[in-house]
Protein backbone atom coordinates (compact mmCIF):
# COMPACT_ATOMS: atom_id res chain seq x y z
CA UNK A 1 0.00 0.00 0.00
CA UNK A 2 2.02 3.20 -1.04
CA UNK A 3 2.10 5.60 1.05
CA UNK A 4 0.20 4.10 3.99
CA UNK A 5 1.71 4.59 7.10
CA UNK A 6 0.97 1.79 9.70
CA UNK A 7 -0.48 2.91 12.60
CA UNK A 8 -1.10 -0.46 14.30
CA UNK A 9 -0.06 -4.26 14.22
CA UNK A 10 -1.09 -6.84 16.75
CA UNK A 11 -1.58 -10.04 16.31
CA UNK A 12 -2.15 -12.16 19.69
CA UNK A 13 -3.73 -15.83 20.70
CA UNK A 14 -7.40 -15.81 22.00
CA UNK A 15 -9.81 -18.50 23.34
CA UNK A 16 -8.50 -20.73 20.94
CA UNK A 17 -8.31 -18.73 17.84
CA UNK A 18 -6.01 -15.72 16.80
CA UNK A 19 -6.69 -11.94 16.73
CA UNK A 20 -5.59 -9.53 14.23
CA UNK A 21 -5.76 -6.04 14.60
CA UNK A 22 -3.97 -3.76 11.50
CA UNK A 23 -4.39 0.19 10.70
CA UNK A 24 -2.91 2.32 8.50
CA UNK A 25 -2.97 6.00 7.85
CA UNK A 26 -4.00 7.04 4.38
CA UNK A 27 -3.80 10.35 2.20
CA UNK A 28 -6.84 9.53 0.56
CA UNK A 29 -10.12 7.86 1.93
CA UNK A 30 -10.44 3.83 0.17
CA UNK A 31 -13.58 4.57 -1.90
CA UNK A 32 -16.23 4.50 -0.68
CA UNK A 33 -14.95 5.01 3.16
CA UNK A 34 -14.57 8.98 4.11
CA UNK A 35 -11.63 9.13 6.44
CA UNK A 36 -7.86 8.55 6.22
CA UNK A 37 -7.61 4.97 7.65
CA UNK A 38 -7.18 1.43 5.84
CA UNK A 39 -8.57 -1.22 8.64
CA UNK A 40 -8.28 -4.65 8.83
CA UNK A 41 -9.79 -6.78 12.28
CA UNK A 42 -10.08 -10.41 12.61
CA UNK A 43 -10.84 -12.82 15.13
CA UNK A 44 -10.59 -16.45 13.31
CA UNK A 45 -11.18 -19.53 15.18
CA UNK A 46 -9.84 -22.87 13.08
CA UNK A 47 -9.32 -21.71 10.10
CA UNK A 48 -13.00 -19.69 10.13
CA UNK A 49 -13.50 -16.06 10.68
CA UNK A 50 -15.84 -15.48 13.76
CA UNK A 51 -15.60 -11.74 13.77
CA UNK A 52 -14.25 -9.22 11.22
CA UNK A 53 -14.26 -5.17 10.82
CA UNK A 54 -12.32 -3.83 7.42
CA UNK A 55 -13.17 -0.77 4.83
CA UNK A 56 -12.41 -3.04 1.24
CA UNK A 57 -12.12 -0.87 -1.85
CA UNK A 58 -15.14 -0.92 -3.28
CA UNK A 59 -17.49 -2.50 -0.11
CA UNK A 60 -16.49 0.57 2.27
CA UNK A 61 -16.33 0.35 6.41
CA UNK A 62 -18.18 -2.64 7.13
CA UNK A 63 -18.59 -5.68 9.81
CA UNK A 64 -18.60 -9.76 9.67
CA UNK A 65 -20.80 -11.50 12.95
CA UNK A 66 -22.35 -13.99 13.12
CA UNK A 67 -22.20 -15.12 9.45
CA UNK A 68 -23.41 -11.93 8.17
CA UNK A 69 -22.34 -8.83 7.22
CA UNK A 70 -23.41 -5.72 7.45
CA UNK A 71 -22.61 -2.06 7.09
CA UNK A 72 -20.15 0.01 9.99
CA UNK A 73 -20.65 3.70 10.62
CA UNK A 74 -16.84 4.58 11.27
CA UNK A 75 -16.12 7.19 13.69
CA UNK A 76 -12.74 6.53 15.02
CA UNK A 77 -9.75 4.09 15.32
CA UNK A 78 -10.17 3.61 19.11
CA UNK A 79 -14.11 3.65 18.64
CA UNK A 80 -13.87 0.75 15.91
CA UNK A 81 -11.34 -1.36 18.11
CA UNK A 82 -13.60 -0.85 21.38
CA UNK A 83 -16.59 -2.02 19.01
CA UNK A 84 -14.66 -5.21 17.64
CA UNK A 85 -13.87 -5.99 21.18
CA UNK A 86 -17.10 -5.72 22.52
CA UNK A 87 -18.00 -8.32 19.54
CA UNK A 88 -15.14 -10.74 20.20
CA UNK A 89 -16.23 -10.72 24.16
CA UNK A 90 -19.97 -11.84 22.72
Amino acid sequence: MPDATQVLRTRDAYAGGVIEIVVWAVPRPVPPSDHGFKCRLVFARDGERVVGYDNKRGKGDHRHFGGKEGRYAFSSPEKLIADFQRDIAR
